[in-house]
C-alpha cells in the first residue's frame, strides 16, 4: 500500500528500508511482515510463561500490541483511517454485544 508524503521530510521506516536496501515497497513490506510475526509469536510465548509482572501491566501492553496489530496491519489505519477501522471501532464502542 502506497502513500503520497503529505511533505517532503515526512518518510517512513518502509521508505527507508526501500533507499537504503534497494528493494521495492512490497519487498519491505515482506520483511517488516515477518518481523512483526516474530514479534506475536513472541508476545504469544511469553504470555504462556510466569511472569514477576503484575498481570494488569502485562495485559495493556497485550492490548496495546493488539491495538497496534489493527491499525497497522494494512497500511496506515491512524493517518488514514478507512471503512475497516472505522466499523471496528464501531464494533466495539457502539454496537452492543448479545451474549
Amino acid at each position: 500500500m502506497q502513500f503520497k508524503h503529505r511533505r517532503e521530510d515526512e518518510w517512513s521506516v518502509i521508505d527507508y528500508y526501500m533507499e537504503e536496501y534497494n528493494v521495492t515497497a512490497q519487498e519491505a513490506y515482506d520483511v517488516f511482515n515477518k518481523y512483526i510475526e516474530s514479534a506475536w509469536k513472541d508476545i504469544n510465548q511469553g504470555l504462556l510463561k510466569p511472569a514477576e509482572m503484575p498481570a494488569e501491566v502485562v495485559n495493556r501492553s497485550l492490548n496495546l500490541s493488539r491495538v497496534m496489530d489493527v491499525l497497522y496491519k494494512e497500511g496506515d489505519g491512524y493517518t488514514y483511517v478507512g471503512k475497516k477501522i472505522k466499523d471496528a471501532i464501531t464494533s466495539l464502542l457502539i454496537e452492543p454485544t448479545t451474549l
